[in-house]
């Protein structure tokens, strides 16, 4: 009858072998840990041709005035001709209806002389950021913007998803970057020394994570794009009796 079984002499670590790996994997962690504000702050811009201004940036409105101000010196020095300001309803009491509109104000302001366009989103239950993007893109499309490429100005730790969101928007034919403003309340560099620079960082890290696994864009065009959730059908009335 064939073996079924055979003896091995297996080497497991002892207990100081144990401390001293598990020594070195929070050593590793934490390391990484470190750099997490600064990955999650991405800046990567679309080169602009030699010789040839960028053509499209999109600016979140959502920005503090400080951050809007530093796009707006961004703006000036990459020279883009057409800037466009994002952003849903304002909830709170404002003069302003959208972020959108509020940052189009501001951006007005320290721009004299250029047009800023704001495009507004409606409210949703979708991804803030995300319906965002497709208001965006449907505005291009109305008004013949092209948008083989386009810049979009953040801040802080939220830059990495939003790229991630506007490449879903505006799909495979758009190759957008992304700038990450410096937020002028937290240092993302030293995030674990402050509350609020680690709640930003841990909160961004979840909504990434979410968005990578489970964020799915419904079909382009569709109700639930905008919206997330199928339109409700009006009930049907029963039908009366003569």
């Amino acid at each position: 009858m064939p073996r079924l079984f055979r003896r091995r002499e297996v080497n497991l670590p002892t207990a100081w072998g144990w401390l001293l790996i598990l020594g070195l994997l929070s050593g590793a962690a934490t390391l990484v840990a470190m750099q997490l504000g600064g990955w999650l702050a991405v800046s990567q811009p679309v080169p602009a041709a030699p010789g040839a201004a960028a053509d499209l940036i999109v600016i979140e409105g959502w920005l503090a005035e400080r951050e809007l101000d530093a796009a707006a010196a961004y703006v000036r020095e990459r020279g883009y001709r057409r800037i466009v300001t994002s952003g849903g309803p304002i909830q709170s009491f404002s003069p302003f209806a959208s972020f959108a509109e509020r940052a189009a104000h501001r951006l007005r302001e320290k721009l004299p002389g250029r047009t800023v366009e704001a495009v507004p989103a409606p409210a949703t239950k979708q991804d803030r950021s995300y319906a965002s993007a497709v208001w965006v893109r449907d505005w291009a499309q109305q008004n013949d913007v092209p948008t083989a490429t386009l810049d979009v100005y953040s801040a802080g730790a939220h830059a990495r998803r939003t790229r991630i969101l506007y490449r879903l928007a505006f799909g495979e034919r758009t190759t957008v970057g992304i700038i990450a403003g410096a937020p002028w309340d937290i240092d993302l560099e030293h995030w674990w020394r402050t509350s609020e620079a680690a709640k930003q960082v841990l909160a961004e890290t979840l909504s990434l994570a979410w968005t990578q696994c489970c964020f799915w864009p419904p079909p382009r065009g569709s109700h639930e794009e905008r919206w997330a959730v199928p339109p409700v059908a009006p009930p049907v009335s029963p039908a009366s009796g003569p």
